[in-house]
């Protein structure tokens, strides 16, 4: 079992993260609750029919942890695919093609790696595209400069 906060994989049984202390499921997660004892003599009238079924459905009614949401930066790696670097981009959209299904399948671990992954490759584009536009800024400048200074003599 995975922890929703952290992602840390804990024992099937064990109620709190052994990383981060995080609830993993309530104490009665799973195990039904135990009927009302039955008085010593029977009662006069009998009781309602909504009374004896409403202890056995609650029992079985408590709800799973709810799903952890990560980032899968799909978005942002599509952007720096068409604007800034294609073959970082192209990776970190792989990465972020992962995420949703390894969350779905209960890798809460892989899925999380798979995030990290998909924003590193995403920035490193970025970076990366930053730098070639940059240089060329600085180029273009530079040869500009040279041109008047060559126009100037």
């Amino acid at each position: 079992m995975f922890c929703t906060k952290c992602g840390t994989r804990n024992d099937e049984n064990a109620t709190t993260c052994i990383q981060c202390g995080n609830a993993l499921r309530p104490a009665s997660f799973g195990t039904p609750l135990t009927p009302p004892t039955p008085p010593l003599a029977p009662p006069q009238t009998p009781l309602p029919v909504q009374q004896y079924q409403a202890p056995i459905a609650q029992g079985y009614a408590a709800q799973p942890p709810m799903a952890v949401q990560i980032p899968n930066y799909l978005i942002q790696s599509i952007l720096v695919t068409i604007f800034c670097c294609l073959p970082f981009g192209i990776v970190s959209i792989i990465f972020a093609a992962q995420v949703n299904s390894k969350a779905a399948a209960g890798d809460i671990a892989g899925a999380m790696q798979s995030s990290k992954q998909a924003k590193l490759f995403a920035w490193i584009g970025f970076g990366c595209g930053g730098a070639v536009v940059l240089i060329y800024a600085i180029l273009i400048f530079v040869v500009g400069i040279a041109g008047i200074a060559r126009h100037a003599h």
